[in-house]
């Protein structure tokens, strides 16, 4: 899920730290990261990489930044939604429609904030998805938002009543996982990077310096 790489509204949370332009590099450095994370998962389980992107008619802002072969599925929140599903739920909702039209099994919708992401939770995610049974698939970040979250149906309640940007997002997403029947399975929680604390935690991960820097992908293209 991302939207187009530009001065003034890629990661301006990181202001004043980084400059916009600063800002915009780094975004960019977060999608070629992420890309080529989710083709080296590709390699040990099926996986079609796509960026849900916004705003519509943007795709080649993106192209230079993500990893060859990467499809692209407008998610701009332009679609009719059921009653209670609005902002950044209207935009997954999209992205899951459409990827489910295409004819896929299974969806799984990934943050642009976590560029060293462990490998091997996009390949468990995967894994998970695959298995027959209705589930969801859900990936907590520090922030009680979700850096992941994946479906074998476009489940539109999943995403209804929602406080968006808040500390309840995921402890509201599973509250409506229950309410339709649906299993949740956990992945291991992560972080994302969208303001200067967690940026620090990034760069001490990239240094080796923390505990969880072990697991990390490697992040190159960030990490330069």
């Amino acid at each position: 899920m991302a939207k187009a790489p530009g001065a003034g509204r890629t990661k301006t949370r990181l202001s004043p730290l980084l400059s916009p332009h600063e800002a915009t590099r780094l975004g960019c450095c977060f999608l070629r990261d992420m890309t080529a994370n989710i083709a080296l998962a590709g390699r040990s389980t099926a996986i079609d990489a796509y960026v849900a992107f916004a705003p519509a008619r943007s795709e080649a802002a993106f192209t230079q930044f993500v990893e060859p072969g990467t499809g692209f599925v407008l998610a701009d929140g332009s679609i009719p939604a059921p009653a209670g599903v609005v902002a950044l739920g209207t935009c997954l909702l999209q992205a899951m429609s459409s990827l489910f039209d295409r004819g896929y099994g299974a969806v799984g919708l990934l943050n642009a904030d976590s560029p060293n992401l462990p490998t091997a939770r996009l390949i468990e995610a995967a894994r998970l998805l695959a298995s027959p049974g209705e589930r969801v698939v859900l990936g907590s970040a520090s922030d009680g938002g979700y850096y992941l979250i994946g479906m074998r149906g476009a489940h539109a309640d999943v995403f209804r009543d929602i406080d968006w940007s808040t500390q309840r997002v995921a402890e509201q997403t599973r509250a409506r996982a229950a309410d339709l029947g649906l299993a949740v399975v956990e992945l291991a929680p992560w972080y994302d990077v969208d303001d200067p604390a967690s940026l620090r935690i990034l760069l001490r991960d990239l240094q080796g310096a923390s505990g969880t820097a072990g697991a990390a992908y490697g992040a190159p293209a960030t990490a330069r």
